[in-house]
């Protein structure tokens, strides 16, 4: 999560997602530090699950759609996760499907007990695996670098084996008219069976994301049980969907 991040860390992963890679010497030369404390800067970044350490420097464990994806809309997002966070009850099996703002539903859970996460997403084991009061299942599949997500049939088939309480979903855009969309359709086959094998689905996503169509059609709002969004999304928006029967919550920053 960004926030966890100090200022030293922050430059290094801009440097990373403008350059591709980074050597310590030259972070060491540029930042007037020490190269041991480039290092350890390195080392707390990779345990933060963002960078691979490599001889002399370090690359991006994530894809750079992701990076950039990241640095938008933090607060909405971080906000949005913390209150689904909060829909989860201890002993709870969930799952949360791929996208920036359903990983930081993991970081949030701290403090809860013996929740089983399943997902599809390596940026939500990344942080989940730091809580140890998680129970982490991973789906399997083909990776897709550009959503750092688990695709296709084996991903498919372990999530048809499963049964959750809550299952948290993403979106690349929202309509009343359209529902749910992503740009890529094996994303949208993760979605139609999280939804089949959960008690209730959330549909997590900032405001930004209201009005935009995404290439493939995923399932109306309508079959969302809940719409998680922040206090952008404006007020004919919320007329119009709370007429057509949705659920929405407004979170404020």
């Amino acid at each position: 999560m960004v926030s966890d991040l100090n200022e030293r860390e922050k430059i290094i992963l801009n440097k990373l997602s403008a350059d591709g890679s980074v050597m310590v010497a030259d972070l060491a030369k540029d930042m007037g530090l020490s190269e041991v404390t480039i290092r350890n800067d390195l080392k707390n970044l990779e345990l933060k699950g963002w960078i691979n350490r490599i001889r002399g420097g370090a690359a991006p464990s994530m894809h750079q759609d992701i990076l950039e994806r990241q640095k938008i809309h933090v607060e909405e997002k971080n906000a949005i996760a913390r209150a689904a966070a909060e829909l989860v009850q201890d002993g709870d099996a969930i799952m949360i499907e791929a996208g920036t703002t359903t990983a930081l539903i993991a970081k949030y859970l701290a403090g809860k007990r013996d929740v089983h996460v399943v997902t599809n997403s390596t940026l939500v084991f990344s942080y989940a695996r730091m809580n140890p009061n998680l129970q982490i299942t991973m789906t399997g599949g083909e990776f897709r670098r550009p959503t750092e997500s688990m695709v296709g049939p084996i991903a498919l088939q372990t999530l048809d084996r499963l049964n959750v309480r809550i299952a948290f979903v993403g979106t690349d855009g929202f309509t009343l008219e359209r529902g749910i969309t992503t740009h890529i359709m094996e994303g949208a086959e993760i979605v139609k069976m999280m939804k089949q094998h959960s008690e209730s689905t959330i549909l997590v996503a900032d405001s930004s994301k209201y009005g935009k169509t995404g290439f493939s059609g995923v399932l109306p709002l309508s079959d969302m049980d809940l719409i998680l969004t922040d206090a952008g999304l404006a007020g004919e928006a919320l007329r119009d969907l709370t007429d057509a029967g949705i659920r929405v919550q407004k979170v404020d920053i």
